[in-house]
């Protein structure tokens, strides 16, 4: 069974970011095999990490529902969807990816989260660490796209409003009783110390801040993926310090 480290947090905050460094320092420790899920339908998890993706899950099931005759006789819908599925899971250096996307099709969206849970429940079992970047936001979670997680991590940034929000996805993770074993609180782009006190009644471990990285965002406006970030710079240096918590549970 793999170790499966779930991303969430409000639109904005930088989470996919943090998605991406997670997927690199996992790496550069040679803990085990990959599978970076990129569970937002504004995708854009791949590009961050430097990949091309030629197809998404969305895509997949547009394509069945509009050419329904594709599935082969003797094999059921969702066999033959599990089965596309796994040739969308793009080969990166040293991980993959798999990309929900959002279908066009009407009606299609609810079959997509039910599709992405059933498969998620068998990847999980072929990967030792599955690192997956959820939707911004809460309709992620109240759709239970995320059922399960050893490590789940919210990113906010330090504002109240960031950290009310932070403090809802983690109500929402109890009422909906998302197993998590361990609710981690990133608080990012900030360069200055946290008032603890304000953390108290989150219902979270505060596990670290990342200061704004001007060499992220050079890159994102050339297009460039994390991994040419250098491996001195002051956000992943951040991550590193703590990087161990998101991964051990002891």
């Amino acid at each position: 069974m793999g170790f499966v480290i779930a991303i969430a947090g409000k639109g904005g905050t930088g989470k996919t970011t943090i998605a991406a460094l997670i997927v690199r320092l996992i790496k550069e420790k040679k803990l085990g095999s990959i599978l970076a899920i990129d569970a937002d339908p504004n995708s854009n998890l791949a590009e961050t990490l430097g990949q091309d993706v030629k197809q998404s899950i969305g895509s997949i099931l547009d394509n069945i529902c509009a050419h329904p005759e594709q599935v082969p006789a003797g094999m059921s819908k969702d066999r033959f969807i599990e089965y596309r599925v796994q040739t969308a899971i793009e080969e990166g250096e040293g991980f993959d990816i798999l990309t929900m996307g959002r279908p066009e099709g009407p009606g299609c969206y609810c079959y997509v989260n039910n599709v992405l849970r059933n498969i998620m429940d068998r990847l999980i079992r072929d990967y030792d660490y599955i690192v997956i970047d959820n939707e911004a936001g809460l309709e992620h979670l109240s759709r239970r796209t995320t059922r399960y997680a050893d490590t789940a991590v919210i990113v906010s940034d330090a504002t109240a409003v960031g950290l009310k929000a932070a403090k809802r996805i983690r109500d929402l993770i109890q009422e909906l009783a998302i197993k998590t074993r361990k609710n981690l609180l990133i608080i990012n782009r900030c360069n200055t110390d946290i008032d603890k006190e304000k953390l108290k009644n989150l219902g979270l471990d505060y596990l670290c801040r990342i200061p704004q990285d001007d060499q992220i965002e050079k890159l994102s406006l050339n297009g460039n993926s994390l991994w040419k970030l250098n491996d001195d710079a002051v956000s992943i240096s951040a991550l590193r310090k703590c990087a161990q918590d998101l991964w051990q549970l002891n």
